[in-house]
């Protein structure tokens, strides 16, 4: 190939390199920020999944089934670096927006609530205390948009913690605010939420056969 050859051949070559990375850079499955609004929730903590990584203040992206396998891992990595050693913390997990974020008549939905929790585990996020509602995975039910999964670090008073019977009986309708008011909770220490949607909504597709609630009556 003449001299004259090669330069056109390779400008060309490197315009077609050129865009290839771009493309594949726009395809990467990077988790998005959540909006102005949504991540004034989130204030120094950590919530960790498999393959994700820190997913706190962002959207579970729709991409390499993301959506479907946060309903199958178990519990994720919950890390407060700011934890006091020596001190005594409460975990709580809950979706807002059951069954929808305009319709939340369900809420608050209680997808984990662990109490304590020693500082130095909080610290390493090893989530080790009494487990009075064990870890049910994020579950939005079909057709009902994107839901917040919000969870809330809270320093522990010596009084125990406990759970009435009628909460006990299921985990949706949840009075929050009366739970922590028994228990002399103010403000969360850390908190941080993020938000996903049913898998099959992200695809355009409909379960098949029976609809997906996304959560269970069992504590």
């Amino acid at each position: 190939m003449s001299s004259t050859m090669k330069l056109p051949t390779a400008v060309v070559l490197l315009g077609l390199l050129m865009v290839t990375t771009r493309q594949e850079r726009n395809n990467q499955c990077v988790p998005k920020a959540l909006s102005n609004t949504d991540i004034l929730l989130c204030k120094d903590l950590e919530v960790l999944y498999p393959e994700l990584g820190n997913i706190s203040c962002r959207y579970v992206p729709d991409c390499s089934s993301y959506r479907q396998k946060i309903t199958q891992w178990l519990q994720p990595i919950v890390r407060f670096q700011g934890a006091i050693e020596d001190a005594t913390y409460t975990l709580i997990m809950v979706d807002p927006d059951a069954p929808s974020r305009t319709s939340p008549t369900a809420r608050f939905w209680r997808h984990w609530l662990v109490t304590d929790i020693n500082g130095t585990d909080l610290k390493k996020g090893q989530i080790q205390g009494q487990e009075l509602s064990s870890y049910h995975p994020p579950s939005p039910p079909a057709h009902t948009g994107f839901h917040r999964y919000q969870f809330f670090i809270y320093l522990q008073q010596r009084k125990p913690i406990s759970l009435l019977p009628k909460e006990n009986k299921t985990r949706g309708s949840w009075n929050l605010k009366k739970f922590l008011h028994r228990f002399h909770f103010t403000e969360p220490e850390a908190s941080t939420q993020f938000l996903t949607q049913n898998y099959h909504d992200s695809r355009g597709l409909r379960p098949s056969g029976r609809s997906r609630t996304g959560h269970t009556s069992k504590p």
